[in-house]
Parts: C-alpha cells; structure tokens; sequence
C-alpha cells in the first residue's frame, strides 16, 4: 500500500515546535466532556477485570479505543476521539488497562506493549453485546497493541474487526526506549518513571511476596523499569527480549483488514526506526501515512469546531472501510 509522505496536516501557527505540539493538547485542551459515558466492568479470564467507558447511541457499528502509556479512557485525546466518533454515528467503548481505571486491579500483572490478551477480550465483549461491525483505535502504546493483535497468529481474530486508525506508535520499542531517554525528553521520562513507579509500588503491596521493590530506586530510565520489572513480570527474559516480541513492525505484514497508521515526522517519543517503508510498501493492506508536523498524539487544528485532525482522519478511513 501507498506510503503517505508528506499528509495533508498543518500544524497551526502558534504549534512552532514539537514539544509545544506535544504538549498542548495532552495538558491544555479543554474538549467538550461526554454526557453519555457510561462505565462497564468486564471480567477476564484470570479473574482480573478491566474498565470501559461506553457511548450506546443504538448504532450498528461501533469502535474500540485504546489509551497511552500510563492513559486512560479519560484524557483528553481520548475524549476528542469520543466526541468525534460518536458525531459520526458509531457507538464508542473506551477501554481502560489494568491498573489504568483510577482503581488498581486484583491480578500480578499490570499492562504493556504486547497484551493482546486484554484486547481480545474487549473485542468478545462488544461483539457479545451484539456489534457486527468494528473498527479499532490505537494511541501511542495503544497503537502498538492494536498493530500486533492484527498481525499476529497467537491471539483469535475476529471476523467483526473490519479497519483500525493507529496515532504515534512505537512501531519499533528498543528504537524508543533509547529516544525518550535522551536529554530532549527528559520532563516526559520524569513524568513516565513517577507514574510507573508509583503503580508499581501500590502492586507490590496486594503482593509483597511478588515484587521486589530493592532495585527501584536506582531505576532512572524506561529501559530500566522495562528490563527490571515490566519484562520479568510479565514472562520475558529482559527488556531486549520484551521489545523484540512486542515490537508492531514485526506485525505488520500479518494484517489483513485496512489498517491507517500516522506517525508525525517530528514526534519527540519515536526513534527513527519507526519510520521504516519496506513493511509498510509490501503490505495489501496497510496504509503508512507520515506528516512533518504533529508531535506525539497531538495533530492539533484550531478549526472544525474543535475536532482535531487525527479525529478527522480516523473517521474518514474507518467510515471509509466499516
């Protein structure tokens, strides 16, 4: 399929950099917040749970969408994407990982890169509720997610799982660990290890006999967490072996449903191994798109009464393909 290169985003004016496109609409945006959000708990099958924010509007199609590293289903660009969906006629589920719901979830394990797990069961879920028609959604980590379950031949697939528009993914993990651990990055890292860390210790203490907290001071970077904690915790040997099973781009000539993925050119989280046009320019079905501007999850516009472009972009392909 075609690599996109360059989009048709404009960055507004006063978005001059960026870090100021990154940062403004993740902390500053105030979006329209959604009357209708319904919350759900659904059971998995180790006997954890894992939240999801509803819209029912009695569509016949709905879509599925996944959070950040350390998101939830309630930030911003999450909402965004609601309001912008729900707009478009499609019903909206909104789903939160573990730990990720404002209340710490019962299993060991927490969330990463890899789980298709938790989204498959997402997937069965809405599909229980009577939905034939779906599309997928993916921010960041999320995206990451998205492209692996749709590309790898582990996880049971879903004939109801039509297309899916994933934002600023680490399609490459290694690549981005050693990019948000360089200097330019260093108020995002802080901000990354803080939230990791104090979810980390509130698991160690539901099991004390599980995690050992001794080397967690000394852990300054995400790599570090990765290969001390997220890795060994969830069945991988390091952090290497984590990012060398997780990592999208391994995914996706596997993907067999239209699939949209943006990376901006400028994102500050990406290495520049998540650039890569072989395995976008083999696949059938995968439509590489790459815009000079937009930061990470940001693709701010000050017009369409408030819609951002992302937003815009993602119904066009998913009602172009659902």
């Amino acid at each position: 399929m075609p690599v996109v290169h360059p989009s048709d985003y404009k960055a507004p004016r006063r978005l001059f950099n960026r870090h100021i496109e990154t940062i403004i609409p993740a902390g500053l945006r105030k979006v329209k917040p959604v009357k209708a959000l319904q919350r759900d708990r659904v059971n998995t099958p180790d006997g954890d749970f894992l939240d999801v924010d509803w819209v029912k509007d009695q569509n016949d199609r709905v879509v599925i969408i996944s959070h950040g590293l350390e998101g939830n289903s309630r930030r911003p660009y999450m909402i965004g994407m609601i309001n912008a969906m729900t707009s478009a006629k499609w019903d909206v589920c909104a789903w939160n990982y573990r730990g990720c719901s404002e209340e710490m979830n019962v299993a060991p394990r927490l969330y990463h890169s890899g789980a298709t797990d938790d989204l498959a069961t997402i997937i069965e879920y809405v599909i229980q509720k009577g939905y034939r028609k779906i599309g997928l959604i993916g921010f960041s980590l999320g995206g990451n997610l998205t492209l692996k379950y749709l590309g790898e031949i582990e996880t049971p697939k879903f004939e109801e799982v039509m297309a899916a528009t994933v934002f600023s993914v680490p399609v490459d993990l290694a690549s981005c660990a050693r990019e948000i651990n360089k200097p330019h990055n260093f108020i995002y890292s802080q901000r990354f290890m803080k939230s990791l860390k104090l979810k980390l210790r509130a698991k160690a203490q539901q099991f004390p006999n599980t995690i050992d907290l001794e080397a967690l001071p000394s852990v300054k970077t995400v790599y570090a967490f990765d290969d001390h904690y997220t890795a060994p915790y969830h069945g991988f040997l390091n952090a290497d072996d984590y990012y060398a099973k997780c990592s999208a781009i391994k995914f996706v000539e596997g993907i067999g449903i239209p699939t949209l993925i943006v990376n901006a050119v400028n994102d500050p989280f990406l290495g520049k191994e998540c650039y890569q046009r072989k395995p976008f320019e083999r696949s059938k079905t995968v439509h590489f798109e790459m815009p000079d501007r937009g930061g990470h999850c940001g693709f701010a516009s000050y017009k369409n009464g408030g819609a951002y472009w992302s937003e815009l972009r993602a119904v066009s392909f998913l009602n172009e393909h659902v």
